[in-house]
């Protein structure tokens, strides 16, 4: 089948060499023309693993291919995937610009039946808007169907090739037909495609994200709690994962939830409640907690320091919001990096991914460096930001030689503070028992 897929970005780069993978004929279409450029010659421009060698594949074995040309990308094109960007706006509303502004410029491309596909996190009643700016420009058949992407950031190719469920919102039977032709290689062994009503996919999307932001704040409620009342989140977390109506998921207590999703769809999704005059008190809660959890880590650095950070030089573990990617939207290490400097503190970092990310935003103002032992020299303090493996089993022993003061603020719970109470560290973790020296 010849698919077009509008947009080069996360989701549109896995979805279209995902799709390649499988016999299909993508072209993937971009409006950058430097980006296309690079993807054209194999060069790819996200971080994911296991997605370059399928990428690298299905460009040799001409299954995916770029343009910068919308007319030139759909041409003989079945089905079109949307998956454009929807960033929040001032309100915390999805900006549908670049979604409804490409759904115009498709109208009068049309030359036979197409399925026009919402793979972008959008609002309730946007496939109803990019049927309007479709129509208004065609008078060829086509049909506009919600299909929300799923994709974890670190395993999305496994996300996409074997997905827990695909979920499906079309009106007619022949969408319905090819949108289940298309997807039937990804689920051989039996896990569903859901098809459902246009209106109760755009939210399914959005009523996922929300759930799994709120048992990560959950746990991180019940982690300040534990530490008041000198409980264990961990043995608690233990404690309720083992009931399968909770499951072991989700659950692990931290500085917070970042990324592209889950506080860009909380946010809309809140926001498209009040639209209809419905208060979401839930959701509402969970990003004032969120917010101030990315900051968990803040206070007790600033009081073993006596309150003053000047000149005190930090050291930092991970930049990404979490491991196995290069992302740093919403990243809880962002937020404390700019307090840490505000409070005058020097700032050393390491990131196996992320560096070249973060150095596009504060440039000179901190120092990156080429590992995580590196980091570390004559520094005051270290404090950890997100759980990349090369951080779980680390040489202790070269922490404390290069360490000014042997003490860690562990914002992902990595270690375990009785055996950081034997070798010596003083150690703050999240809704567990702080070491001290």
């Amino acid at each position: 089948m010849k698919i077009a897929v509008v947009g080069t970005g996360y989701v549109g780069l896995v979805t279209g060499t995902c799709l390649a993978e499988t016999g299909n004929h993508v072209t993937c279409i971009d409006i950058d023309e430097s980006k296309v450029k690079k993807l054209s010659n194999g060069q790819i421009t996200i971080y994911e693993p296991g997605l370059e060698g399928l990428f690298k594949r299905n460009i040799r074995q001409g299954r995916l291919d770029f343009t910068t040309s919308l007319k030139e990308g759909i041409k003989d094109a079945r089905i079109v995937f949307l998956a454009l960007p929807t960033p929040p706006g001032e309100d915390g509303s999805a900006d549908l610009t670049h979604v409804l502004g490409v759904a115009e410029d498709l109208g009068p491309l049309l030359e036979d039946y197409t399925i026009i596909v919402d793979k972008s996190t959008v609002p309730v009643g946007t496939a109803e808007k990019v049927t309007g700016k479709v129509q208004a420009g065609t008078k060829v058949d086509f049909d506009v169907v919600s299909n929300p992407e799923f994709l974890r950031e670190g395993v999305a190719v496994e996300d996409f090739m074997k997905p827990d469920r695909v979920v499906i919102g079309a009106e007619s039977e022949r969408s319905i037909q090819l949108m289940n032709q298309l997807y039937a290689p990804f689920v051989r062994q039996g896990n569903p495609i859901i098809f459902m009503d246009v209106r109760s996919a755009e939210l399914t999307k959005y009523a996922a994200n929300a759930f799994l932001a709120t048992k990560i704040t959950f746990m991180n409620e019940m982690a300040s709690l534990c530490e008041l009342m000198g409980a264990d989140v961990d043995m608690i977390r233990k404690g309720i994962g083992a009931d399968s109506r909770i499951g072991r998921r989700f659950l692990f207590a931290g500085v917070g939830y970042g990324g592209s999703c889950f506080p860009k769809d909380v946010q809309a999704l809140v926001r498209s409640a009040r639209e209809v005059d419905y208060d979401f008190k839930i959701l509402s809660a969970v990003m004032r907690v969120n917010h101030a959890q990315k900051q968990k880590m803040i206070e007790p650095l600033k009081a073993y320091f006596d309150g003053d950070l000047s000149d005190k030089t930090i050291a930092v573990w991970g930049l990404a919001f979490k491991p196995y990617t290069d992302d740093i939207r919403e990243a809880p290490a962002l937020e404390n990096i700019t307090i840490l400097l505000s409070l005058g503190a020097k700032v050393k970092a390491y990131d196996p991914e992320a560096m070249d990310n973060v150095k596009e935003i504060f440039g000179d103002k901190i120092t990156l460096s080429k590992d995580e032992y590196d980091v570390l020299h004559q520094a005051d303090a270290l404090m950890i930001m997100t759980e990349w493996p090369i951080f779980r089993t680390p040489e202790f022993g070269r922490i404390k030689e290069r360490l000014k003061n042997q003490v860690i603020f562990d914002g992902r719970n990595l270690y375990d503070p009785n055996q950081m109470d034997k070798l010596g560290f003083e150690y703050y973790s999240v809704g567990r028992k702080t070491i001290k020296a």
